[in-house]
């Protein structure tokens, strides 16, 4: 299996333990864990990735020039846009009053603030009406319940053109367009049934071809279908099947190769699949990027985790995405696990049930 790696960690000068005898020290994917190791280290992972985003918040701050043509979307409104789509499920996903509920709510509010409560993303449908990009940060605060009448009210028309149906995308790109027409409330532009068959993972591609590309279409194909992990009674039976038969090999090949922002993306994904947790997927996995994470709460994308006891050892454009994606994926993990774990006290017979 191939992947993302330039360069194999375990070669990098001057860094921490080798990346696969870092994964080997927890177990990795091919390897089970202790059952319940998941859950052992879900909750301080989650608390301590939301704890270094809000202490870096200010760094997802938009620039007095956003709007500007020179400004560069993928370092501004791009990692804005992500705080708030995850964010927004972190707090979806939590239960209400508890710490990271309400934090991930709130980094959801300051992301709003940022975009003036969607007046600049009206600014920007109004520079750029053929750009999909503004419609789908909108559209992770739509879903969210925050909306602006204006913008919906320029959108409306924009995205019932010719070009809006026949932009020119990888599926699972339109895929991911399909699913911010739902969350505005819109009808959508095309079927996504339809959609979703001409994605690699929609074609139940051969699994020995993942590799990083199609690793990241794949995890977003998930995303979309299922609203970010909100509907997982979205995924099909063979992709669910297909699904839970190749994410351990992938996560192993992740872990080896050091991988650690696609690692967490298949454990967001192994979450977001309909009925009963994959826990021995989740227990074999999650103690070995609750290693890899900082003191602080960040994680690297790639690479040999770095021993440095500083508060920020790595720039904030190589972790702010993988952190991001860790407290997403440990929040939809969390609530797997404990809703199999309810499943189970439930149709025992003679188990009793323990509520917290």
């Amino acid at each position: 299996m191939t992947t993302t790696a330039t360069q194999d960690p375990r070669e990098t000068p001057g860094a921490g333990r080798p990346a696969r005898e870092h994964a080997s020290s927890s177990g990795t994917a091919g390897a089970s864990g202790a059952p319940g190791a998941a859950l052992a280290v879900l909750p301080g992972v989650l608390a301590s990735a939301l704890a270094w985003t809000d202490a870096h918040r200010t760094r997802f701050a938009l620039p007095d020039d956003v709007l500007e043509p020179h400004t560069q979307v993928n370092a501004t409104l791009k990692p804005l846009g992500e705080l708030a789509q995850l964010g927004s499920t972190i707090r979806r996903t939590t239960a209400p009053g508890a710490p990271e509920h309400e934090l991930a709510g709130d980094l959801v509010a300051y992301a709003w603030e940022q975009l003036h409560e969607g007046a600049l993303l009206l600014e920007l449908l109004r520079a750029e009406p053929f750009a999909a990009y503004p419609y789908e940060i909108y559209a992770a605060f739509a879903g969210y319940g925050l909306r602006h009448e204006g913008f919906e009210a320029l959108a409306r028309p924009l995205t019932a053109t010719r070009a809006w149906a026949h932009t020119e995308q990888h599926a699972n790109r339109q895929l991911g367009l399909v699913n911010s027409e739902r969350r505005v409330g819109v009808v959508t532009h095309t079927d996504a049934g339809g959609v979703l068959s001409r994605t690699w993972l929609g074609g139940l591609s051969e699994p020995w071809m993942f590799e990083g590309p199609s690793g990241y279409a794949l995890t977003h194909t998930v995303f979309h279908l299922t609203d970010w992990g909100r509907m997982p009674d979205r995924v099909p039976g063979k992709i669910d099947g297909y699904l839970r038969t190749w994410l351990p090999a992938w996560a192993d090949g992740c872990l080896e190769s050091g991988q650690w922002d696609l690692t967490g993306e298949l454990l967001a994904v192994a979450a977001s699949l309909p009925g009963p947790a994959p826990a021995e997927l989740l227990d074999a996995v999650w103690p070995v990027l609750a290693d890899v994470q900082h003191p602080t709460g960040c994680v690297p994308e790639t690479g040999v985790p770095v021993q440095d006891p500083a508060p920020d050892p790595y720039p904030f454009i190589d972790c702010y995405h993988s952190t991001l994606v860790t407290a997403f994926a440990a929040a939809l993990s969390l609530r797997s696990l404990r809703q199999t774990d309810a499943r189970t006290d439930e149709t025992t017979p003679g188990r009793e049930r323990h509520t917290p």
